[in-house]
């Protein structure tokens, strides 16, 4: 069945594998789709970077589309898939109604990354210095996020901790979602022992705002960090840093800005630890699952091992949301070869048995298949979506009209 599939995915941004681990998923999705035979065109209206990828090495046809403008109304009649593949929610909202008005046999499917409303909600909470609750995730953006995802056919989610909430907490019909985390085909057969690693690392793009917060978290605690371990350094990567962000440089305390890294696998592979204070954020921490592949135990907050593992199951390394304290286990995870061995064993296993690839592939494809041979059956058992849709189709359609005559002004 799929090798008849046309898809396109349409990008908020072009894809950067080294950038992000939403660039380094996007490009797993596709090989998943591809490993079932079908045919992909990558579409976005952002320009292209210098660190985006050269997709038509991956043999996907590129193009680049124009908001608010009949042109892609015209593209999307040529290309003519049988799937689309909005990338997060604001791709859908932008697009969507049209896919639905030119297409409407077309499966329409969202690509959620992360949950953006809670996201922000979390880093509204930590703004206003105060305890995350439940509650604030009742926001303007949450309304949009969840239209969109009761518009679409299905909405791939990241963490089961976001799935848990969709479904708990918003009522989201369990058909309306479809669990597909950062997955791994295969693990390194070799790498780095214990004592060819030295120092800690971070990294993370700095466009990424739980990124940027988590290093002046870092800078704040580094002092304590570097007392109880004084031969450590901090290596800190990241695309796209600022010039506040290089003013945290700091080679007399160890506490190093090194930009972009050409290869995580590299930087992250030679740390003995990885460290990564996050305040806020959502959906899954692919530096952390990355750090785990590459066998380097990593010490993080609840945020960061969220999604990952369940209250109470052990971690690669060390939860730990207040961060005064930098305990003995730090300085053991440290310099113990033997417990910063369990700790790598144990990422190991969490990989093993929640993020390979071969686990979820089949089962992803079998529902993609079955969406669209149950089409109609799936969008009239979820008519608040249809209602969703219509509403839509007529509020957005007339202003993203009124942009098209406005533009050609």
């Amino acid at each position: 069945m799929s090798k008849r599939w046309k898809i396109l995915i349409i990008g908020k941004v072009w894809v950067e594998p080294n950038s992000s681990a939403a660039g380094s998923r996007m490009l797993k999705l596709i090989n998943m789709l591809q490993n079932s035979g079908a045919e992909i065109i990558f579409v976005s209206t952002a320009a292209p970077s210098s660190f985006s990828v050269s997709l038509s090495q991956f043999n996907i046809k590129t193009h680049t589309i124009l908001l608010n403008d009949v042109s892609f109304d015209t593209f999307l009649q040529s290309v003519n898939p049988n799937i689309v593949i909005f990338d997060r929610f604001m791709t859908e909202e932008q697009f969507g109604w049209r896919v639905r008005s030119i297409l409407p046999e077309t499966l329409q499917v969202l690509d959620t990354e992360d949950l953006h409303f809670l996201r922000d909600a979390r880093q509204e909470a930590v703004k206003s210095n105060r305890y995350f609750k439940l509650d604030d995730c009742y926001s303007e953006m949450a309304k949009r996020e969840i239209a969109s995802i009761l518009r679409s056919d299905v909405s791939l989610i990241i963490s089961k901790f976001e799935m848990n909430l969709l479904l708990e907490q918003f009522k989201i019909p369990s058909s309306k979602l479809f669990y597909l985390p950062i997955l791994f085909d295969k693990l390194p057969k070799s790498i780095p022992s214990f004592e060819e690693r030295k120092d800690f690392v971070f990294i993370g793009n700095f466009l990424h705002e739980p990124n940027w917060d988590a290093v002046r978290e870092l800078r704040k605690y580094w002092t304590r960090i570097k007392n109880a371990l004084p031969e450590t350094q901090l290596q800190i990567y990241g695309a796209y840093p600022s010039q506040k962000v290089f003013q945290l440089h700091s080679h007399k305390d160890g506490f190093l800005i090194n930009g972009r890294a050409e290869s995580a696998k590299e930087v992250i592979s030679k740390a003995r630890v990885l460290l990564a204070p996050l305040r806020f954020g959502a959906g899954l921490k692919g530096k952390l699952l990355e750090a785990m592949s590459w066998g380097t135990p990593s010490i993080t907050t609840s945020i960061g091992s969220e999604g990952v593992i369940d209250k109470g199951e052990n971690w690669a390394g060390i939860v730990q949301d207040d961060w005064n304290e930098i305990s003995s286990d730090w300085i053991s995870l440290y310099q113990n070869e033997a417990n910063w061995k369990s700790a790598q064993d144990t990422g190991n296993s969490i990989l093993q048995n929640g993020f390979m690839q071969n686990d979820f592939e089949g089962v992803f494809i079998e529902k993609i298949t079955y969406l669209l041979e149950h089409l109609h059956q799936n969008r009239n058992e979820n008519f608040l979506g249809e209602v969703l849709q219509h509403h839509t189709l007529q509020s957005t359609k007339y202003l993203s009209k009124w942009i098209e005559e406005k533009n050609k002004v």
